[in-house]
């Protein structure tokens, strides 16, 4: 709808999914994604797919080939709350993500000289594979600001705008 409704402003709009570890070693998910986007129109490349650390990490092989099959199609696949879980390294390196949000537990703290390094070392690590980073739970200026400091650019969370409605969005973007 709203890519009808707003068709000069859509190409800066994206849609993001979470998707469950069960649907994560769903073997026709790529094909009922592909549906999908064929009956809305929606192009692949403005449909994120949000999986949680936990889920990549637990379903390794069969989500691997999961989320290769949806790299094809063109979405873009991000790794959700990540530093929650337990992820091994090698096993990040080997799934094909753009993002990685950072979970809000640590813009939380920020405040500590150990949270900023955290937050440091999460993001040059995901550079340093072709990861782009977001750090989520940003609700203040100050957090924005040490973000930026420690190379973190793209944030998630209060301040830049509260769970909104269709009603909403729709105010908001025009």
């Amino acid at each position: 709808q709203w890519q009808q409704q707003f068709p000069d402003r859509f190409g800066s709009l994206s849609v993001s999914v979470n998707l469950s570890s069960r649907q994560l070693v769903c073997l026709d998910l790529a094909a009922q994604i592909e549906q999908v986007l064929q009956e809305t129109g929606l192009t692949a490349e403005y449909l994120k797919l949000e999986i949680t650390e936990s889920a990549a990490m637990n379903n390794a092989e069969a989500g691997k080939t999961v989320l290769h099959q949806l790299r094809s199609l063109g979405v873009q696949l991000y790794i959700d709350d990540f530093g929650t879980g337990y992820s091994s390294l090698n096993r990040l390196y080997d799934l094909p993500l753009d993002v990685l949000k950072i979970d809000r537990s640590f813009v939380q703290q920020l405040d500590s000289e150990r949270g900023e390094y955290l937050v440091r070392a999460i993001a040059n690590l995901a550079r340093s594979l072709g990861i782009d980073v977001i750090a989520e739970g940003v609700e203040t200026q100050e957090q924005v600001l040490k973000l930026q400091s420690l190379g973190c650019y793209r944030g998630q969370g209060y301040f830049f705008a509260k769970p909104l409605n269709s009603e909403a969005v729709v105010q908001l973007i025009c």
